[in-house]
């Protein structure tokens, strides 16, 4: 079988063999499955593909998948091909009040196979599942089995539940044929013999013999599927031969940056000087992920190695044309050790100079990552159907997609405003989290909380708040449940943009430290190295530059910094050439050159010095974006020339970075960021990750 790795965290209580509890987790790397002739996934694929053919309303695929990646996978990669959309409505159920809830609902199901320790075939084979059920929760409480058989324990045949209206299964006979007779575990299962169906006393109102005569009906049709030519059936989605050619562009509408990390680093392509021939969102599109395509090829790398992607369009309702491009270009067949993360984010590009579209990208040079992709729509969070998963986690730290205030079960927004989605797309982030053995209230580095413009002002000063208050909650919980927080105190960035996928108000993106031990870190930013940050651009240390700085530091591992320069700020950067009514005019005395010239110097000395004083260097820089709004009126050709010209400076002044052939930031444009979303009326904004190799 041809298959290609794919990692899954889980968490458990066990027993040793003297009945001691322990708790361990395990990061076990499972199959994901890729096509192989003859495989028993290739039989389900023809059923389901003659299924449509017989029934075209055929939309979508239920399954009972609790716990088991394998069969998930299996169901999704089949649904993933013939254009129909998996459920799986019981993942990630709790398995105790899921096996009460089948019996409280009447379903009669028998075990047809037991192969656990303390299931005797002899015994319990034959049995009703509600006659087993307090004997499945001690074999839990002994030797920590699923209630549910979801690790193979035990497999059943439902004899009788609601859905079956017009008789029951009655067994008569029945065979107990020992497969193996370990001491400990033996397997054995129940074949059936004969059996007959026994009509249900029916006290229905005469309105629903129709009911009852089309079930009838459908029991005696039978098709009969013949076998296919697989290589007929192409799945949705596969890549155009396109795809290969090359937009020709002139050199100077296209613009790259990157980081200069050797073993994690950034990519970013986006496009500037509109007036050339138009192409389109599409065009544009197409144009930036080749030439990252290319980027990556240069370095020996390809899509497998990215972790996440930043996917900025100029017009939410072209998002649809935005994703058939990007899925030609980013498949699950060219990433088999899974898709990136992603978060789609409109942005006024076109009022900042720029393309319809923009597109960063963080690359590894490794195949060390760890995704969680679920397709399926279920309970547990929004599903990814599609080249898109929901979290990523690489060298400890987690890369989580962004996460909309969506309902899981009806991938609908739910009702109730900014607050409400906020809440929901909280729990979301914490279901996801939980698949790593952590939380967003006690290992969250960073939120960036993108802010749609269509929030009310009134409704904007409440976001922060009830975004403190939930983490306050979850960590309650955990402390009412006995678990040790991890001593994070993480920063937040919230930045303003037109539109959202779905028309959503807010949209989470959470960053997240995943120790590989389950040690706690130690405390974060209160202890600052011996190293002192040397004097550059002529500014000295001063108390107020610690307001301008958000830090999450982990000492020898991660650093985290936003930066926000508010027109108080930069009053105070250039004093002398600002007049004292300038913070108060919403930026209306527009800020010259020379005095950007100077703001843009400013941040560099500062984010230099908070890395320095930290033990960083900027060759452990993953990222570092720059946000400005299109209302600066300072071209951002001129913009991205004052900090280039202000990294080369500094590498001269102390060998603090190497910008090479390309600048080593990317210049976002956004309607507004800062660190309430109260308040988004920085004139720059700078994010920066770093982390030790």
């Amino acid at each position: 079988m041809q298959n290609a790795w794919e990692f899954h965290c889980s968490e458990g209580e066990y027993k040793d063999p003297q009945g001691k509890p322990f708790k361990r987790v395990l990061w076990h790397h499972k199959l994901s499955y890729q096509r192989t002739p003859g495989d028993e996934v290739e039989d389900m694929f023809i059923l389901l593909n003659e299924v449509k053919k017989q029934i075209p309303s055929i939309t979508a695929v239920s399954s009972g998948a609790i716990a088991s990646d394998y069969q998930r996978l299996r169901v999704e990669s089949v649904c993933s091909r013939l254009g129909l959309v998996s459920l799986a409505y019981l993942w990630k159920q709790d398995q105790s009040l899921l096996l009460q809830e089948m019996i409280t609902n009447e379903i009669m199901a028998i075990t047809v196979k037991v192969a656990a320790m303390g299931l005797d075939p002899a015994k319990h084979l034959g049995k009703e599942i509600a006659f087993l059920e307090p004997y499945l929760h001690k074999l839990k409480d002994l030797y920590g089995i699923n209630v549910c058989g979801e690790g193979g324990e035990y497999e059943t045949l439902t004899l009788d539940c609601p859905l079956f209206q017009n008789a029951r299964i009655m067994l008569d006979d029945f065979q107990v044929v020992l497969h193996s007779s370990d001491s400990i575990a033996p397997v054995g299962v129940l074949h059936p013999l004969k059996f007959h169906l026994e009509s249900k006393q029916s006290n229905s109102l005469s309105g629903n013999n129709k009911t009852n005569d089309l079930c009838r009906e459908n029991i005696s049709s039978v098709f009969e599927v013949q076998g296919v030519n697989l290589e007929e059936c192409k799945a949705p989605g596969e890549p155009d031969p396109e795809v290969n050619d090359l937009i020709e562009v002139s050199s100077h509408r296209l613009h790259l940056s990157k980081t200069e990390k050797d073993n994690t680093f950034s990519i970013c392509c986006w496009l500037q000087d509109t007036s050339g021939p138009p192409t389109g969102l599409q065009g544009d599109l197409k144009l930036i992920l080749r030439q990252i395509e290319l980027q990556l090829e240069g370095c020996g790398l390809g899509w497998e190695h990215v972790l996440y992607i930043h996917l900025y369009i100029s017009d939410m309702d072209q998002f649809t044309q935005a994703n058939e491009t990007y899925v030609r270009f980013i498949t699950q067949d060219k990433c088999p050790f899974g898709v990136p993360s992603r978060s789609t984010i409109e942005l006024p590009l076109i009022q900042a100079g720029l393309g319809r579209a923009y597109v960063e990208v963080l690359v590894a040079n490794d195949q060390s990552k760890r995704v969680l992709h679920v397709q399926s729509i279920s309970c547990w969070a929004p599903s990814c159907i599609g080249p898109y998963s929901q979290a990523t986690l690489h060298k400890e730290i987690l890369h989580m997609a962004g996460q909309l205030g969506l309902d899981p079960p009806t991938m609908t927004l739910c009702d109730g405003g900014s607050t409400a989605e906020l809440e929901s797309a909280l729990q979301n982030s914490e279901a996801i989290a939980k698949c790593f053995n952590c939380s967003i209230s006690t290992s969250a580095i960073l939120f960036v909380v993108y802010c749609s413009t269509n929030i009310p002002l009134d409704e904007r000063p409440k976001i922060h708040d009830n975004l403190d208050t939930f983490a306050k909650q979850l960590k309650l919980s955990h402390l009412d449940k006995g678990t040790k927080p991890e001593v994070l105190d993480p920063i937040f960035l919230y930045i303003l943009v037109p539109d959202l996928p779905k028309r959503a108000l807010v949209e989470i993106k959470p960053i997240l430290y995943v120790p590989e031990t389950m040690e706690t870190p130690e405390e974060t930013s209160c202890q600052l190295s011996s190293i002192v940050a040397p004097t550059s651009f002529g500014f000295q240390p001063a108390d107020w530059h610690d307001s301008c700085i958000q830090k999450c530091v982990i000492p020898g591992k991660i650093c985290a910094v936003v930066l926000s320069i508010t027109s108080v700020v930069a009053m105070k950067i250039c004093s002398d050439s600002m007049n004292a009514d300038w913070s108060n005019n919403n930026h209306q005395n527009f800020l010259t050159e020379s005095q950007m010239k100077r703001i843009s110097r400013f941040c560099i000395f500062l984010l230099n010095k908070t890395i320095i004083e930290n033990d960083f260097s900027w060759k452990d820089t993953m990222s570092l974006r720059l946000y400005f709004p299109p209302n600066l009126h300072v071209p951002l050709e001129t913009l991205s020339n004052l900090f280039a010209d202000g990294f080369k400076e500094l590498d001269q002044m102390n060998g603090g970075t190497k910008v090479g052939g390309k600048p080593i930031f990317n210049l976002v444009p956004v309607l507004g960021a800062g660190i309430s979303a109260a308040c988004t009326n920085d004139i720059i904004t700078c994010e920066l990750f770093a982390r030790k190799s």
